[in-house]
């Protein structure tokens, strides 16, 4: 059983025949301190994963499912970023909040361009989606 937001409807497929779920998995070997936001890096753990991982996760996410990208206001100025793919809402870093419900109601569509202008967000994520191609890659050549 997952823990992140909208796993049991997360049924869509990337073109490799991956659900979100299997990304969950596969990013869940691959998410570090490295990858976190900076301004969060001091509280990032291996028991919390996900923690300030949301945008680059999204947006790499999106190149996979296609979909769109929106953010859930976090009151300091920040959004949280998740997932909408053929009509499928799910979050892959929602477990880094806890107990703590996200309203995903009210939210605004997130630009790439605009998070990506961030230069250390952009490395980040070309790191990210480096990291889970290769081992996408070796899961292929096991098979």
């Amino acid at each position: 059983m997952y823990r992140f937001f909208g796993w049991q409807q997360a049924k869509v497929l990337d073109k490799d025949g991956f659900t979100p779920c299997d990304t969950y998995d596969q990013l869940s070997q691959l998410w570090c301190a490295e990858t976190c936001a900076p301004r969060m890096r001091e509280r990032w753990s291996e028991e919390n994963r996900t923690l300030g991982q949301c945008s680059i996760t999204a947006f790499l996410v999106q190149d996979l499912f296609g979909g769109k990208v929106y953010g859930v206001p976090l009151g300091d100025g920040n959004y949280h970023c998740f997932n909408v793919v053929d009509g499928c809402t799910f979050d892959l870093t929602s477990e880094q909040f806890g107990n703590q419900k996200l309203d995903y109601e009210h939210v605004t569509e997130q630009s790439r361009e605009v998070h990506f202008a961030k230069v250390e967000k952009h490395l980040r994520y070309k790191m990210l989606r480096e990291r889970l191609m290769e081992l996408r890659e070796n899961l292929s050549k096991a098979e």
